[in-house]
């Protein structure tokens, strides 16, 4: 359950003995975490000075006392009394690593040469080395406590007498030993997934076996297979769970059509890309006798199909989403449920569970309904056919889907007034043949007709998340499935905030309210010009991932109090969860079990990350293939990253992002400036600094390692 907040005030005469207690108790709950006083002061509710003056000599007591430590000047955190720290590691591209503890608060760096035989994602102990002023706080791996992951995608080499997997990722530094009897099936050259089965104490290899051959490298197929391997995502689904879709009737029970409200009579459609198969959400419209709209958001009624213990309940928990790749969808459901069952398909009676909104044309609420329906929608468009009737202000169905657009903008202006984040980041999408190969790479826009059927959707999810989780009669709230985002990270802030001040921008950091605002200002000014994406981008970085939690901190980026996942149950588990909560609680039933439902959110937060970096290794590894023609070709770019082996630059034009390497830029040695992200030429003091404007020549791409290399144009 949750606990109630203290309110700001409570304690604001707290005596001296109860605060230094209190200080104690807050630094212990919040091990390796840095404070300065006025965060203590915030978070303790005092606001009288001559409290907060207590708390800084009580920190001055307990730092003399050896019970905290002053990590940096004006902010303290409890002494561990341990030269070992425990987390996740996590191996670069450049094959070092990093650990985030909750003990210590930045990363701990992983030399390669000290990661004894830890690999990406494993649950680590760490020997702190003495920490060197103006250094990183660095270690090494003692000891793996659990194997984050023993699946490896690589290339087999076959010899005489016994065979190798070289891994592709830098994620695991050794390469895989596999015996001849354990190749089942896989020849020298091809690609292939292999597991580790042992990795004895006295080697350096662990011994591995073949689990599945994808083929010849460089293959279209091979490569999509590959992505899918190498983050642990299906491909197919178990036969037996097949068999449970197909068994799913398509027929509904008239009996079922007579419990629910029926909106089969209502004006009502999906709006999805050209490209879509599964439809899982349609608006409806009518204007009522008052003078006020009803808009309706249906949703796909997956749990009425999709029943907890189920074959393809235990199977789409475990995918906990559907993966996008650039040439196809891996559904989180079996076909026949979410193209045919569960999809809104035009002019067939569907199953929903619905939001509906009596509003007037202000977009202020009225009354507000939950629960199971039945739709018939009348109409499939995809985005650029209503983008096109909202332009020419007129066309099919504009009497319902122009007043909806007026609606879909005037939530939209409310929201940015109320702080509301304005990151709208263009998607990379390309034309693909019937080969696989990658045509053309264009970026596409977040137009009116996108804000049209986002806006809608950001008011059913905040609504539904109010209703199930809101406090009543003094009762503790329910237990819920939230999408949460917390405040960014005040160093990255800080660090951002410097950087858009060499371009002569800045940013109110204030307030939460004026810093969005503020934000949003400037992403308007910059939009259009070389540094737009630069900016975004470094941005974007400041801020924190969202992710589902019971525990509702809110969204900081949304500027919602309530925010949940209602609107996507064909393809996000998390909808799923909140569907069945949703109607759980409407008939009055008990809290669930928050910790249950936590480890849940974990999972789901989880393969979400991974759909997500599946997702972007599809799109670079396309846009090699795209530009592996163009070798000597010339282009405007953009430097979009900095690192000590070199710079890399995003093509204006695609969005191809590539590496210029530190040993190939001629004329000067290059140090790093990672403080300002540059690189300074040691003699010339010529400068190459992030969002800086270059021309480049493509050199050379490696289509298997998803890799390009430029070369600088001098002017």
């Amino acid at each position: 359950m949750s606990k109630k907040k203290k309110k700001k005030g409570t304690q604001a005469n707290i005596s001296g003995s109860t605060l230094k207690e209190e200080i104690k108790d807050f630094f212990s709950k919040r091990k390796g975490q840095l404070f300065n006083y006025k965060q203590i002061a915030h978070k303790l509710g005092i606001k009288e000075n001559s409290q907060k003056q207590a708390i800084t000599n009580i920190l001055k007591d307990f730092k003399e006392t050896g019970e905290i430590e002053e990590a940096y000047p004006g902010r303290f955190r409890m002494k561990t009394g341990t030269n070992f720290a425990i987390g996740i590691l996590e191996i670069t591209s450049g094959g070092n690593g990093f650990v985030r503890s909750e003990e210590y608060d930045e990363p701990i760096l992983i030399l390669q040469k000290n990661l004894n035989k830890a690999v990406n994602g494993d649950r680590v102990k760490v020997y702190l080395y003495a920490k060197r002023p103006g250094r990183r706080l660095e270690g090494e791996v003692v000891e793996v406590l659990d194997r984050g992951r023993n699946l490896f995608v690589g290339i087999v080499e076959v010899y005489r007498n016994y065979a190798f997997l070289l891994p592709e990722t830098k994620h695991i530094a050794y390469d895989i030993f596999i015996p001849l009897d354990k190749l089942n099936g896989a020849t020298h050259g091809q690609k292939a997934v292999a597991r580790i089965t042992e990795w004895p104490g006295h080697v350096k290899n662990p011994f591995g076996e073949i689990v599945r051959v994808l083929g010849t490298p460089g293959e279209h197929e091979t490569e999509m297979h590959a992505i899918l391997a190498e983050f642990e995502l299906p491909s197919d689904f178990p036969a037996e769970v097949e068999e449970e879709a197909e068994k799913i009737s398509e027929i509904i029970p008239e009996e079922e059509i007579a419990r629910r409200r029926d909106f089969r009579g209502v004006t009502t459609f999906t709006i999805d890309p050209a490209d879509a198969k599964d439809f899982d959400d349609a608006l409806s419209y009518r204007i009522l006798a008052n003078g006020h709209v009803e808009v309706g958001v249906h949703i796909a009624d997956v749990t009425y199909y999709v029943k907890p213990g189920s074959l393809i309940d235990k199977e789409a928990y475990q995918r906990g989403t559907s993966v996008y790749l650039v040439d196809r969808v891996v559904p989180m459901l079996p076909e026949k449920l979410s193209n045919h069952v569960c999809s809104l398909i035009p002019n067939e009676d569907k199953l929903c569970f619905s939001a509906v909104f009596e509003m007037d044309k202000e977009g202020k609420i009225y009354q507000e309904w939950f629960g199971r329906t039945v739709i018939r929608s009348q109409r499939r468009f995809n985005y650029d056919e209503v983008q096109a009737i909202i332009e020419a202000g007129q066309g099919e169905m504009s009497e319902v889907l122009l007043p909806l657009h007026a609606l879909a903008q005037k939530l939209r202006k409310d929201r940015f007034q109320k702080g509301s984040f304005a990151f709208e980041r263009d998607e990379v999408k390309f034309v693909i043949d019937e080969t696989g190969k990658p045509v053309s790479v264009f970026l596409k826009e977040n137009k009116a007709s996108n804000q049209l059927i986002e806006e809608f959707m950001l008011l059913a999810n905040r609504r539904v998340a109010f209703f199930a989780g809101k406090k009543e009669n003094g009762h503790p709230a329910r237990t819920f499935v939230y999408r949460v985002h917390d405040k960014p990270n005040e160093e990255k802030l800080e660090a951002f905030t410097k950087f858009i001040k060499k371009f002569g921008y800045k940013i109110n950091t204030s307030s939460g309210k004026k810093l969005a605002a503020s934000m949003n200002n400037l992403m308007n000014e910059i939009k259009g010009k070389d540094e737009f994406n630069i900016i975004e981008n470094l941005a974007l970085r400041a801020m924190s991932k969202a992710v589902y939690s019971t525990q509702n901190i809110g969204h900081y980026g949304l500027a919602f109090d309530y925010y949940t996942h209602f609107t996507s149950p064909i393809r996000r588990y998390p909808d799923v969860m909140v569907h069945r909560l949703l109607s759980h609680y409407l008939n009055n039933g008990p809290s669930v079990n928050e910790k249950e439902y936590e480890e849940y959110c974990k999972h789901a937060s989880e393969m979400e990350r991974r759909a997500m970096e599946a997702e972007r290794a599809s799109i670079k590894y396309k846009q090699v293939e795209y530009m592996s023609d163009k070798i000597g070709q010339i282009y405007e770019g953009i430097i979009s990253g900095i690192t000590e082996w070199g710079m890399y630059v995003e093509i204006k034009e695609t969005g191809c992002e590539g590496m210029v390497p530190i040993r190939d830029m001629k004329g000067d040695f290059y140090i790093l400036d990672e403080e300002n992200y540059r690189l300074i030429g040691r003699h010339t003091g010529k400068i190459y600094q992030l969002g800086d404007p270059v021309t480049i020549q493509v050199y050379k791409t490696n289509i298997l390692k998803r890799q390009m290399d430029f070369k600088l144009i001098e002017e």
